[in-house]
């Protein structure tokens, strides 16, 4: 493959800069030609393609690059420096560049992780021990030596969630049990919804499976036999017991009972007649929209209700700035979805400024919101969009310290692992995903999603990985 000689400025210009941000090849194609004077004949023999399909490229209106595959040659064949690879959407060639201060730098490290383009296995008689010690390297990294101090056994989620329908359903069991005043105590049931939220943050699903049924039935009687504003307390409680309902549900992939604990959890909010909590529910109708395709209806919705929000409340409380700003990431998300790159950009930039005014990483109303979480959302956005070498660049600059729990954690990982896959970096995914079942064992174990990763991983990975993918889905009970 010949590498046309292409001045580094080049890289620099305006236009280049905004045709890479468009993945408008042909565009770029048309500026190397303007600025270089390169034919379109030798442009095709530096990218390894055909003339016409050059020629198709570059007209206006005409063909549009894809496949990621085509993207790494285009990129390969011009000789692109990193920056100009990561507007693209590309990993840089290297990732030994020094993470930025502070960061813990859990994915550039190349002591951590090697070369990413490279393979642990390969040219290695001891392939295993190889990937033993980069796993133990990962798994004693300190970042996460707090939280891998004391890991629950098998998921066992599935096997609850049949207890929740009673619950869900609203038909009473018959056992009497759920009459005495103690179930009905405010400050009681308070920590009870608590203690179910840091359960869901640390992915403790089958805890959560087994412990809702009775919270979601004694805070229904709390809201038919309360009065007042103690009612409108007891229907606040309620629907952030729903919301916990519906994500745990979403995470086992039962999405019918997830739809109606967001159901409940949007009635009971309105029934608290607290915005913030009318907000904080719509996220959880939201998800719905993203999990069943509608992605648009999901962005609007999301979108409609932070800006009711921003209205309603009139001057921001730490608690409704971050409800704000994760409905602004969750409509970008799914705009994301529906590859929405305008609205991508306009709803992240407004959630990072919200981040800002919020000063930092907090975990009000449970959202976990600040500008660490914006960047999560950077990665999960670019992995769904395609642009793998943009998600795990943007991965690089997480730290993941500053993460404030477990839950947002493994989803990254896992985000990442899922970017490695589409790279074609198969063993690098493989370790990230042993690492995020070694942090979160039932987010890994429980959630269908990631069976369906871990299933492209197997299905996709050479011969010297497969084996071990094989041994990892076996090992969680996963059937490939």
């Amino acid at each position: 493959m010949k590498t046309l000689e292409i001045p580094p400025s080049l890289w620099n210009g305006d236009e280049v800069l905004a045709a890479l941000a468009r993945r408008d090849i042909g565009q770029l194609f048309r500026l190397v030609r303007q600025y270089i004077g390169a034919s379109q004949t030798q442009i095709a023999a530096a990218c390894d393609m055909t003339q016409g399909k050059v020629s198709e490229y570059m007209k206006r209106g005409g063909r549009q690059v894809l496949a990621l595959e085509v993207f790494e040659r285009i990129a390969d064949g011009l000789d692109m420096p990193d920056d100009a690879r990561m507007t693209l959407g590309l990993a840089p060639r290297s990732f030994r560049t020094p993470p930025q201060p502070g960061s813990s730098g859990w994915l550039a490290d190349p002591s951590l992780f090697g070369s990413l383009g490279g393979s642990p296995y390969a040219s290695d008689e001891d392939g295993e021990s190889v990937q033993r010690r980069t796993f133990h390297r990962l798994a004693a990294a300190g970042l996460f030596e707090a939280v891998l101090a004391d890991l629950p056994g098998d998921s066992m989620a599935r096997d609850h969630v049949e207890t929740l329908v009673t619950a869900l359903t609203g038909h009473p069991d018959g056992s009497g049990a759920r009459t005495e005043a103690a179930h009905l105590d405010l400050s009681a049931l308070r920590a009870r919804v608590a203690s179910a939220k840091r359960d869901y943050q640390a992915c403790r699903y089958s805890t959560l499976t087994g412990t809702l049924p009775g919270l979601l039935a004694d805070l229904q009687a709390a809201c038919e036999v309360l009065d007042g504003d103690d009612s409108r307390r007891a229907y606040t409680l309620s629907a952030e017991a729903y919301q916990v309902a519906a994500g745990v549900l979403r995470k086992l992939g039962d999405e019918g009972l997830a739809w109606l604990a967001a159901d409940h959890s949007m009635r009971a909010a309105r029934r608290s007649e607290d915005p913030v909590t009318v907000a904080s529910s719509s996220r959880s109708i939201a998800n719905r929209l993203v999990e069943g395709g509608h992605f648009g209806a999901a962005t609007t919705m999301a979108s409609s209700f932070a800006v009711r929000l921003d209205r309603d409340i009139g001057e921001h409380t730490p608690e409704s700035l971050s409800v704000y700003g994760i409905l602004l990431l969750r409509g970008a998300e799914a705009a994301g979805r529906r590859n929405d790159r305008a609205t991508v950009s306009t709803m992240l930039d407004e959630a990072e400024g919200a981040a800002r005014r919020l000063g930092g990483d907090h975990n009000y109303r449970w959202t976990a919101f600040g500008p660490t979480n914006v960047r999560l959302h950077r990665v999960n956005i670019s992995a769904s969009l395609g642009d793998a070498g943009q998600a795990i660049a943007e991965a690089r600059r997480v730290d993941l310290d500053r993460v404030p729990t477990t839950e947002r954690k493994a989803v990254l990982l896992i985000d990442t692992s899922r970017a490695l896959v589409q790279w074609g970096r198969h063993e690098k995914a493989y370790e990230i995903l042993r690492v995020a079942e070694r942090l979160a064992p039932e987010e890994v174990s429980a959630r269908p999603a990631v069976h369906r990763l871990l299933r492209d991983l197997h299905a996709t990975s050479p011969p010297s990985a497969k084996r071990r993918v094989t041994e990892f889905a076996t090992q969680i009970g996963v059937r490939l």
